[in-house]
Order: structure tokens, then C-alpha cells, then sequence
């Protein structure tokens, strides 16, 4: 097995441990366009890591994304980023240790806007970092779901186009991550007031954020219309689809959707 065989498996593996809602539709995708996503997601979810950590402290943080956002600027230094992370090797996750791998792995056509995005979102995720995610408005929150989620549809869609030459709407495309962020934040509410952070803005109830979500899916519909190749539109419509059904879930009173649900849902969409 060569080096790059190995590293797609261990990037597909990796894919699995930290991804419920990526893992089907990304495995579904033909060969180059798997690789293309899973490093790009797996680039993604090594700074969120950083981002999300508990035990790491908020100045730490800040410097660790935004020396990240930096390092992504240019070619990325894998000794520089080894320094950088070495102090926390025994708190972050694989995902996060193993950025440089997740980088090597994206063709080189491509792998300059994933970085852009990635960069982006990084010193994004600092600035909110910075503010303890207090978010007090509707710009607030369409700020930070920007930074966190609307960037991977800018990315996917950067993606698409270099890939298949499918050109999409931006602002859809960023609606279409903040739906799916939207879902996640009133899924794990409850967890997030217990660690003391509260993404709903200042004076809004969980109706109004249940609204957001649905306004922002309703976005991520339109957004999908552009794409006319079946292998991007089955794997665009998986992660829409688990998370309409998530929302209507949460709406009922329980807390997630089964794995018996899910594996309808991704039947269903593979038969259409």
C-alpha cells in the first residue's frame, strides 16, 4: 500500500470517528471528489477542535487559530505547525495533530481555496473566541454561523466548481451551512448552557432560533437547484435531509434522529 493509499484510509477512518452527518454522503462520492472532501472536511474539523476544547484556556485558543489562519496563508509548514501545537499534543485530538496530513492529501488544483476557507474560519473562530460567544443580534449570529459552518458551503462550492465546473449561488451556498449549524446549536442547547455558552441571541426563544433554522434550510433547497450532477446532489441532499429531519425530531420533544432513521433517509435519497 502506498503513502497516499494509507493516508486516504486513515482520513476516511478518521472521517468516521468524527462525523455522523459527513461520513455517508462524503464515502458516496466518486474517488477524487471523496478525497477532495474528506481532507477539506477533516481541515475543518481540526480547527473546530481547537475552537470547541474545554480545557483549553480562551487566550491559548485565540493564539492557537489565529497562528493557524496564519501558517494556512502560505505553503503550509508542518514543523512550524508541530511547534505550535506541541505545548497541547496531549489534549488535542488526532484530527487536529494531523492537519499537515489532512493538506497533503487535497489535489493540488484545489487545495489553495480549501486552505483560503480554512484560514478564514480560523481567525473567524478567534474573534468569537474573543467575545466568549456572546452573540446579541441576528448579525451576530449570522457572523458567527458564517465563520463556523457558511464557509464549508463556500468551500464545497469552490469544490463543485473546479471539480465539475458547477457554479452556484454564494449566498445560498453559506445558507446552506448555517441551516446545518442552526440544527446543531438547538441540539446541544441544553449541553451548551451547562458549559455556560449560549449561541441564541440576547431576547430570542427557542422558536425563534427553530424559525432561523427553517428560513436558512429553506435557503440550502434553493441552493441545491443549481447542481446538476448526481453524485454532488446525493451528496448534498443527505446532510439536508438529516437535518430536517433533526429539526422536526427536536421540534416532537426527543433529542436525535435513530441510526434506523438516518438509514432510511440515505436509502431513500440513493433511490431517487
Amino acid at each position: 500500500m502506498n503513502n497516499e493509499t494509507k493516508l486516504r484510509k486513515e482520513a476516511m477512518h478518521m472521517l468516521k470517528l468524527t462525523s455522523r452527518t459527513f461520513y455517508i454522503p462524503i464515502s458516496l462520492l466518486e474517488p477524487t471528489l471523496k478525497k477532495t472532501v474528506a481532507s477539506a472536511y477533516l481541515c475543518m474539523r481540526a480547527i473546530d477542535e481547537i475552537e470547541d476544547h474545554e480545557m483549553i484556556d480562551s487566550a491559548a485558543k485565540q493564539h492557537l487559530l489565529r497562528s493557524v489562519s496564519q501558517l494556512l496563508r502560505n505553503d503550509f509548514d508542518n514543523d512550524a505547525y508541530d511547534e505550535l501545537v506541541h505545548p497541547y499534543k496531549n489534549l488535542l485530538p488526532e484530527v487536529t495533530l494531523r492537519l499537515g496530513d489532512w493538506i497533503s492529501l487535497c489535489p493540488s488544483g484545489i487545495i489553495e481555496k480549501v486552505k483560503d476557507s480554512t484560514s478564514v474560519m480560523a481567525a473567524g473562530m478567534a474573534e468569537w473566541v474573543s467575545k466568549d460567544w456572546h452573540i446579541k443580534s441576528k448579525e451576530d449570529l449570522d457572523d458567527y454561523t458564517y465563520y463556523v459552518a457558511g464557509l464549508v458551503g463556500v468551500m464545497l462550492s469552490d469544490i463543485w466548481q473546479w471539480s465539475d465546473d458547477i457554479v452556484t449561488d454564494r449566498e445560498l451556498a453559506i445558507a446552506y451551512g448555517r441551516g446545518l449549524q442552526a440544527v446543531n446549536i438547538l441540539r446541544n442547547q441544553h449541553e451548551d448552557q451547562e458549559r455556560g455558552v449560549k449561541f441564541l441571541p440576547d431576547g430570542w426563544s427557542r422558536a425563534d432560533m427553530f424559525t432561523y433554522a427553517t428560513n436558512n434550510l429553506s435557503l440550502a433547497d434553493e441552493y441545491i437547484k443549481d447542481i446538476n450532477n448526481r453524485n454532488i446532489l446525493l451528496f448534498c441532499k443527505i446532510p439536508l435531509a438529516l437535518a430536517k429531519k433533526t429539526l422536526k425530531t427536536l421540534k416532537s420533544g426527543r433529542e436525535k434522529i435513530s441510526r434506523n432513521e438516518v438509514e432510511t433517509i440515505v436509502e431513500g435519497i440513493k433511490k431517487e
